[in-house]
């Protein structure tokens, strides 16, 4: 598990793996300043709703605003997951063929999952996992355990997203999910590492290369198993 998130880290500052940073980055950026523009013109709207609130009192205003700032500034960090993985579904076929054409020697590449299926798994598992950390953030004011839900809670959804559709390039779905509910505990030991990457600023934008990278060779070592040595 270790080497291979190793050997995914070094796959980050290949060539092929910058071309998609750049794209991969900029989706993430532009879905996240979308996302920020919309709560501010929310709390905008909640703020001047209530102006008559803080007649006699500019500094109450002004105290609601920082919170509302402040509270906005925790809620992107929440939304970077769902998102992340939302930007995996456009980029894991070109990420996928980049990883297997150097970890199998013998050429072996798996198909192009139809876009419209992977599309549509990356928006369903989007809204599980904006559903997950909207919960996370309801729990902002009980530290430490908002921060267990958030991270074992990406580490299952992750692990879960980032293998199937790995496994889908190989395989019928239904194999994929039978593979994965086979080897739940290494799958989701392989989501914690990537749940790290989500917790870290600045890293977690480049959560789907690490995840795409690090499931792809997590799924050649389950489906191909070494053999058992002789006793």
């Amino acid at each position: 598990m270790i080497d291979d998130a190793v050997a995914s880290l070094r796959d980050m500052f290949t060539p092929p793996f910058r071309a998609v940073l750049f794209r991969s980055l900029g989706l993430t950026l532009a879905l996240l300043a979308a996302f920020w523009l919309v709560l501010e013109r929310l709390a905008i709207w909640a703020t001047d709703g209530g102006a008559s609130w803080f007649a006699g009192a500019p500094w109450l205003k002004t105290l609601v605003e920082v919170v509302a700032g402040l509270g906005l500034f925790v809620a992107l960090i929440f939304l970077v997951a769902p998102v992340a993985l939302l930007v995996a579904g456009f980029f894991l076929d070109d990420l996928a063929d980049h990883v297997e054409a150097k970890i199998y020697p013998d050429g072996r590449r798996g198909r192009a999952v139809p876009a419209a299926t992977a599309i549509w798994l990356a928006l369903k598992f989007s809204g599980v996992a904006l559903a997950v950390n909207l919960v996370a953030f309801a729990l902002w004011l009980l530290p430490g355990v908002n921060a267990l839900v958030f991270f074992f809670a990406n580490a299952y959804l992750f692990s879960r997203e980032y293998f199937q559709l790995a496994a889908m390039r190989f395989q019928p779905i239904e194999q994929a999910q039978a593979l994965r509910r086979a080897h739940s505990m290494q799958i989701f030991a392989g989501g914690l590492l990537i749940a790290l990457f989500v917790a870290t600023p600045v890293l977690n934008l480049l959560t789907p290369l690490f995840g795409v990278g690090l499931m792809a060779r997590i799924y050649k070592r389950l489906a191909n198993p070494p053999p058992t040595r002789p006793r």
